[in-house]
């Protein structure tokens, strides 16, 4: 691979007008067909295989226009000081919007709180439903404005009107955070460096290789019914690892230049040999996030395919437009340990350098210090990094899974304070009512059965309501409404969702009527439970591709063993950074935590899958350097010396940027894209500075040569991928060596 990466380097080196203009015409493209294709708001939400969805499917067919999975808002009144909802000026206001709310084109019905039993016992909270016809995502902006100006009216005339449910729903927003982020990235580029240019090139195609990404995911929202939240996911990892990538193909082609090889030759070089390392750490990402397609969750399946695609994109960006763009650079884009001009460097200061030089032994970097420390105390290196990140995992044991509702948004939005009104008017459990569905068809006596379901759900604890049975028309399916005395993000809401299903047993038992229980609430505790049954399945799918790729890539054994024990490690410690803050609540307030709860349903899942992967990143960058070191003659330990010495400085740059990008996103309206932001960025510090900068060499060093053992007839059946570079070597012995040299003016 590296004979074959190194070629495509120089190919694009000397074809850069080429290279450029292709990927010039895909962003174009992308582009274009982003601008013209249709809007798309969040995604639909439906869990195959679930009980709460087969409910849904169920009302589909026997309700045919009830728009089961219409968008629902709740317009909620309160009446001002010491008045009622039922005085004469309030309800004819409140009759006055409820008909306003009843002529928009997409509402099937607005229900009248006055006849609907929807004023609370003391009469200071009343509320009406509004039920559409088509689901929050495809809800046209005039039904929005409409409900908006209809809750607007009622508060000019002296009501308090909040309005909850996912009518309102809309687009997450992430802030001005992201631009800072992207910001630090900037300026520890230029730090590496020490060149404002050669910082910009991973900056530029990692930007381009977002804008192609995000651009096509846009383009195919509405045909493929891709959420919001998928085009803000695929830009925060491609711009990452595209950011990343870059950096460490550009960091060779200096290294290489500083060992006084032709521009050309250097970008070949580099993209053989970093560029091997960026394929191989590319497809462990695509491999993580492609496999959450196992789950069979329709909407994390998009969202990972959707990002594994942005990643693909950022590798040939890497692998491409990178050593074209060195070609336009040429000269500006100076060897390793030279600045520009413009931050110091320039004649006079390469004759300092010189100087000092000849006066004094080079000084080994902070790398090589750091990777002989640990390799003189690898027992204590390994002990504390394993004892530090297991402390940090400990509030992962308290991990509550849950998915979010009008309860966890910021105070400061309507739906929260509508959420809070309710619940103080009618109590916590309004919010979150549950729907039981009784299909009766194969059932002798319909009514009776509906009767035997009321009255069982009646008898159990935690309900304070229990609707009549609602029939369709042809008397064969019925729903009821069971609104329970706690919130819905409760343990003891999810045990009585668990109590209606087992009483149901026993009545399909003896009336054949199939009792499901539906709606948000129980959706939410169907998603959770099928997260956490799929978690494992999961994790042994990817980490086991993982480590087949790794052992292919390292020709050892323990190797990616340990790499993926050091995954579990900082994955672990990162959930428990979660917990700590988003459950548990310490530093919410500096994160813009305004309600704690329980962390949503997907976040382990979805940690488990990007870490891995961005983890597998940091593994093949340190790691190959330190397996070119040993197979190139050098002893074990100090392999892992030079491994530090060439890679630490650019992989330490690497997860600072990552970091910077990844926290860019907590600033993110959204929850679920906070949360994930800063899940990512705790975990890729405990990755790259704990576990691939302390653990690994401590174990590397202590395994010795055994690090590196690989048996005799696996080494004959794995493919040689040459990932060192080995081959460029033998390349080397058959080229002209005065032909690869700069020319003694550069």
């Amino acid at each position: 691979m590296a004979t074959f990466l190194y070629k495509l380097g120089r190919l694009a080196f000397r074809r850069r007008h080429f290279v450029a203009l292709i990927w010039v015409a895909l962003l174009t493209l992308a582009g274009v067909g982003a601008a013209s294709a249709p809007p798309a708001g969040n995604t639909s939400f439906s869990i195959p295989g679930t009980e709460a969805q087969k409910a849904f499917d169920l009302l589909e067919q026997r309700f045919p226009g009830a728009s089961a999975d219409g968008a629902t808002a709740r317009v909620v009144f309160k009446a001002p000081g010491n008045g009622k909802m039922t005085d004469a000026g309030n309800k004819a206001t409140v009759e006055k919007t409820v008909k306003e709310l009843s002529d928009g084109s997409e509402v099937v019905s607005a229900a009248d709180p006055y006849t609907g039993n929807a004023v609370s016992k003391d009469g200071t909270v009343a509320y009406t439903s509004v039920k559409y016809k088509v689901s929050g995502m495809e809800l046209e902006d005039s039904s929005r404005t409409a409900l908006k100006d209809a809750a607007q009216h009622a508060r000019d005339a002296g009501l308090t009107v909040e309005i909850g449910g996912d009518a309102l729903s809309a687009a997450p927003e992430t802030g001005a955070t992201e631009v800072i982020g992207i910001a630090i990235a900037a300026v520890v580029l230029v730090i590496t460096f020490g060149s404002l240019l050669a910082a910009g090139l991973p900056l530029l195609t990692a930007i381009i290789g977002v804008g192609i990404g995000v651009s096509t995911v846009t383009a195919l929202a509405s045909a493929l019914d891709l959420g919001s939240t998928t085009s803000i996911l695929a830009s925060m990892i491609g711009l990452a690892v595209g950011i990343d990538y870059a950096l460490f193909i550009v960091s060779r082609y200096r290294t290489e230049l500083a060992e006084g090889h032709s521009r050309e030759e250097a970008a070949g070089r580099a993209t053989g040999t970093a560029g091997s390392a960026v394929v191989f750490a590319g497809l462990t990402v695509v491999i993580a996030l492609v496999g959450l397609s196992v789950v069979n969750i329709p909407m994390l399946t998009k969202m990972g395919i959707a990002a594994a695609g942005t990643v693909v994109v950022a590798v040939l960006i890497a692998l491409t437009m990178i050593p074209a763009l060195l070609g336009y650079a040429g000269r500006r884009i100076k060897p390793t340990g030279e600045k520009s001009r413009l931050l110091g460097g320039g004649r006079a200061a390469k004759k300092a350098q010189a100087a000092q030089k000849a006066q004094q032994p080079a000084r080994d970097n902070m790398g090589t210090r750091w990777a002989r420390f640990v390799v003189r105390r690898p027992v204590a290196v390994l002990l504390l990094g394993v004892v530090g990140l297991g402390v940090a995992a400990v509030p992962a044991t308290s991990l509550e899974l849950g998915l979010p509702d009008d309860g966890s948004q910021p105070v400061s939005t309507t739906q929260r304070r509508a959420y809070d009104l309710l619940s103080e008017g009618f109590g916590p459990g309004f919010n979150g009512p549950l729907m039981v569905v009784v299909d009766a068809k194969k059932s002798g006596d319909a009514k009776a059965a509906f009767t035997e379901v009321t009255d069982s759900i009646k008898g159990l604890k935690d309900v304070v309501t229990v609707t009549p049975a609602q029939p369709n028309k042809a008397g064969d399916t019925a729903t009821i409404t069971v609104v329970p005395n706690s919130k819905p993000s409760s343990s003891t809401t999810e045990d009585l969702v668990h109590a209606i299903r087992d009483a149901g047993s026993g009545i399909k038992a003896t009336t054949d009527a199939e009792v499901l229980v539906t709606g948000s609430t129980a959706m939410n505790i169907d998603v959770s439970q099928k997260l956490n049954d799929a978690l494992f399945p999961y994790l042994a799918l990817v980490v086991g591709l993982a480590f087949l790729l790794l052992i292919v890539v390292f020709r050892s054994v323990l190797v990616p063993l340990k790499a993926a024990l050091g995954f579990l490690l900082s994955v672990m410690a990162a959930l428990g950074a979660v917990v700590a803050v988003f459950q548990w609540g310490w530093l919410s307030g500096l994160m813009g935590v305004e309600e704690t709860g329980p962390v949503m349903s997907m976040m382990p899942i979805f940690m488990v899958g990007v870490v891995f992967g961005l983890a597998m990143d940091y593994e093949v960058f340190l790691v190959t350097r330190m397996r070119e070191a040993y197979v190139h003659g050098e002893q074990p330990r100090q392999a892992v010396v030079t491994g530090f010495r060439h890679g630490a400085r650019v992989v330490t740059a690497a997860a600072v940027i990552m970091i910077a990008v990844f926290s860019g996103f907590i600033g993110s309206s959204e929850s679920m894209i906070k949360m994930i932001g800063f899940g990512l960025a705790v975990a890729v510090f405990f990755d790259a500075f704990v576990v691939r900068m302390a653990i690994v060499p401590a174990v590397l060093a202590l395994l010795g040569r055994r690090a590196w053992w690989l048996p005799k007839w696996l080494d004959r059946a794995l493919p040689n991928v040459d990932v060192e570079g080995e081959g460029l070597r033998a390349h080397d012995a058959r080229r002209d060596p005065d032909t690869d040299r700069e020319p003694a003016l550069a």
